[in-house]
């Protein structure tokens, strides 16, 4: 482990590795800092090419305690497919080939594993569905005991799928940051460890990993714009924080995609808050969008997602429902891939930003579909057929 210590996003302050950690004491999230020099002398294209292609080939720079076992469903490297329906190139990682079916694997198999290490029983979080089940699924194969309080529109099958790992699940008459307020009333009285976004410092550190396996699956060229469904932006914030690490190591240079924020027009803060030129986001009202993922009216590390856009010359972009619905439509239809709600948003996300002018046709896009489309509810279109009656003519 090559860990030298965590820091406050906001202050800087430094903190001890080795010990269990939540937000710093300005009550932001903490960032795992790394001996980036020493990481160089192993880390190199041929290394990494020669090892498993899981998320844990990327060690040196996981906060992974020398000897511990990672706990693990097995998580693979996710493949980027072409949309050719989209352009030539127009590319999709796919997250939803992940345990449990989305990239909250990535994160949730790191926070679980840190959390076996450091000796904690019980552990938290509000989850809008996906978060909730990895929770669980892990919990369970860490023998953790989980809390999951899911926000009123969870999806069934992610409540139902939580259940069955064996956590103890609640639905909730409101949304997930009044969840998350429960979860970390919680954590104050001791009665669990708060596993919510950004309030521990190693789901980010899990996520970071989408970064590395573009950067590698690409040929170590990052593309030109990166489009990603933003809630709590834990896998944005970390992936810009892996192009840093990864130029740091000497596996990319200094170029940067630019990276979109894609909201839903029901609950957009980011957007809001990009567009004013504030560096935080207010909570958004009344929040709704049948994209559970990204309904995230308040996100704790809202000025880190803003940093990462502005920094790289992107733009955090809302589209309507009706564009969410018709790309799911469209990319099953003319592209044999089954998105979530939250990939037709990015799907939805790039064809505005085509139509503002802030990307190109030619330019190298890489969108992502960050759960198994077969996860939610899909319209009934099957026609019904009486086999006595029928024949091949009528069909």
């Amino acid at each position: 482990m090559l860990v030298t210590h965590l820091e406050c996003s906001l202050t800087g302050e430094r903190y001890e590795p080795g010990q269990v950690h939540g937000l710093s004491s300005a009550g932001k999230p903490l960032l795992v800092r790394y001996d980036l020099q020493k990481a160089r002398a192993t880390l190199t294209r041929e290394d990494v090419a020669r090892r498993q292609r899981t998320m844990w080939k990327w060690s040196e720079l996981l906060p992974l305690p020398p000897g511990v076992a990672p706990v693990s469903l097995g998580e693979p490297e996710t493949p980027i497919l072409p949309l050719a329906s989209l352009g030539s190139n127009v590319l999709v990682k796919d997250e939803g080939r992940l345990p449990t079916g989305s990239f909250k694997a990535r994160g949730l198999a790191m926070a679980v594993t840190m959390a076996k290490h450091f000796g904690i029983s019980r552990i938290a979080m509000p989850t809008n569905g996906n978060a909730g089940a990895a929770l669980a699924a892990y919990g369970a194969a860490a023998g953790i005991e989980t809390v999951v309080i899911c926000s009123a529109e969870t999806p069934e099958t992610n409540v139902r799928e939580a259940a069955a790992y064996g956590a103890s699940v609640y639905v909730a008459d409101g949304q997930i940051d009044e969840c998350g307020r429960l979860v970390a009333e919680g954590a104050a009285e001791g009665r669990w460890f708060d596993c919510s976004t950004l309030k521990e410092p190693y789901r980010l550190e899990g996520k970071k990993v989408m970064g590395f396996e573009l950067a590698e699956q690409l040929g170590w060229r990052l593309p030109q714009a990166v489009f990603y469904p933003t809630g709590g932006g834990t896998g944005l914030i970390g992936m810009w924080k892996a192009f840093d690490e990864l130029e740091a190591v000497g596996l990319v240079g200094p170029e940067r995609p630019r990276m979109f924020a894609i909201q839903a027009a029901g609950c957009a803060p980011i957007v809001r808050a990009f567009e004013a030129g504030e560096e935080f986001a207010e909570r958004w009202e009344h929040a709704a969008t049948v994209a559970a993922g990204i309904r995230v009216p308040r996100a704790i590390g809202d000025f880190l997602i803003l940093r990462s856009v502005r920094d790289g010359g992107g733009a955090a972009l809302a589209v309507e429902e009706s564009a969410i619905l018709q790309a799911v439509d469209d990319v099953a239809r003319d592209d044999g891939m089954l998105l979530c709600p939250e990939g037709g948003a990015v799907v939805a996300g790039w064809r505005r930003a085509l139509e503002l002018g802030l990307v190109g046709r030619d330019e190298t896009v890489l969108l992502f579909n960050c759960a198994n489309g077969n996860k939610y509810p899909l319209a009934d279109r099957a026609r019904r057929l009486m086999l006595a009656d029928a024949r091949p003519r009528d069909l």
